[in-house]
């Protein structure tokens, strides 16, 4: 089950009210069922989002979700059917608050690959790299749920040189939505992490390369970075994914003991991605170096505060083959290797009117495979 928030038909966004889109693609009504029966903690699922659920906390988690397991494997048919929609007949919308939005660097074969495309002949990662979980902070306000467009941003390509980007990008990426808020100025031990992990998105953060190189320096992306990221409307619990749990990869050199124990796990997500309807790359999510816990301990180690709906992005996806590379700056290798498609034209970067589509699965609790929420978004014209 992934958690979501929708409107039916042509209601207006004020309409919106909270569900659950199950394994048959059929959306339950979470709020219409919190209005009508006896259910834990119903104050938290008459809202339009996931943000007072998000707030309240894994214990109400997972009664939330406990209640539903059951509710629905005690199916009563007769009950239901006026709860539940066909997918196709709702309008899913961006289900919480973003926050803070964090993207992370934490896939090595990314990083490995982007320093190389850039000309780097020895080491090709910072001294800092396999110390500690890189990120930098992204614009929360440009995030927006699957569906939505991007549109090409403008932007310094170069000295006197401004407009559309010639090189817009997607990046492949898992998403962590964060719950439970932490107290300002003290850590939160990786231990503990797992406790603010509410679930799982994809995410696409959309890039401008040229606009990108051009800024950074000496200090991270700024607009290259900041006009969109889409994530999927439906969340993945975390717990739903306690089968796709890896062990970490192997570490040189041992992380800190901070960033150390046994909440330290990564998952196995495959994912996939398709331009125009053409699969193009399937990056693995076992791929990152640094997991979602570890970020969690890091992003708080000097103080900094969680608070619920903040999004957490994983960074790109990459793996050693190159139908493996989840962006176009490797898939194209810079561009200096253009991308060949099933119709023999050529790609490097993206064109208007291009659609991405991430799709991706996880082992299931019980055998079988579980889908993650979908991220879907075409490329709009620049304004002039």
């Amino acid at each position: 089950m992934r958690y979501g928030s929708f409107v039916l038909g042509g209601e207006p966004p004020a309409s919106a009210r909270l569900g659950v889109l199950t394994d048959d693609d059929l959306v339950l009504d979470l709020t219409a069922l919190a209005a009508r029966l006896t259910l834990p903690w119903p104050e938290l699922l008459v809202a339009s989002s996931l943000d007072p659920l998000l707030a309240a906390g894994r214990r109400a988690w997972r009664e939330v979700s406990d209640w539903l397991s059951d509710l629905v494997a005690g199916e009563d048919p007769e009950l239901l059917a006026a709860f539940r929609h066909p997918v196709a007949a709702v309008s899913p919308l961006l289900p919480f608050t973003v926050a803070d939005y964090v993207d992370f660097f934490a896939c090595e074969q990314h990083a490995v690959n982007a320093a190389r495309i850039l000309g780097a002949r020895e080491d090709p990662l910072a001294p800092n790299w396999r110390h500690l979980p890189v990120g930098y902070h992204g614009r929360s306000s440009t995030v927006r749920g699957s569906g939505a467009p991007i549109r090409r941003p403008n932007g310094q390509r170069g000295p006197g040189d401004f407009g559309p980007t010639h090189a817009l990008d997607f990046e492949a990426e898992l998403g962590f939505v964060i719950g439970g808020a932490s107290v300002p100025g003290e850590p939160v031990h990786l231990a503990a992490a797992e406790d603010h992990l509410f679930g799982v998105v994809l995410l696409n953060d959309w890039s401008a390369r040229d606009i990108q190189f051009w800024e950074s320096r000496p200090l991270g992306p700024m607009l290259g970075k900041a006009f969109g990221t889409s994530v999927s409307c439906w969340v993945t619990p975390w717990d739903a994914l306690a089968a796709a749990r890896l062990p970490p990869p192997p570490r040189d050199p041992e992380p800190l003991p901070y960033l150390r124990g046994p909440a330290d796990r990564g998952l196995d997500v495959a994912v996939q991605v398709r331009l125009n309807g053409e699969l193009i790359c399937a990056p693995p999510g076992d791929s990152l170096y640094w997991t979602a816990p570890q970020m969690i301990a890091h992003l708080t180690s000097g103080g900094a505060a969680l608070r619920p709906g903040d999004l957490l992005g994983s960074g790109t996806l990459s793996g050693p083959e190159r139908s493996q590379r989840g962006c176009l700056l490797e898939l194209s290798w810079g561009g200096r290797e253009p991308l060949t498609l099933r119709d023999g034209s050529e790609l490097t970067y993206l064109r208007d009117g291009d659609e991405l589509l991430v799709t991706a699965s996880a082992p299931a609790v019980g055998g079988g495979r579980l889908e993650l929420g979908e991220v879907r978004a075409r490329v709009l014209p620049a304004f002039d």
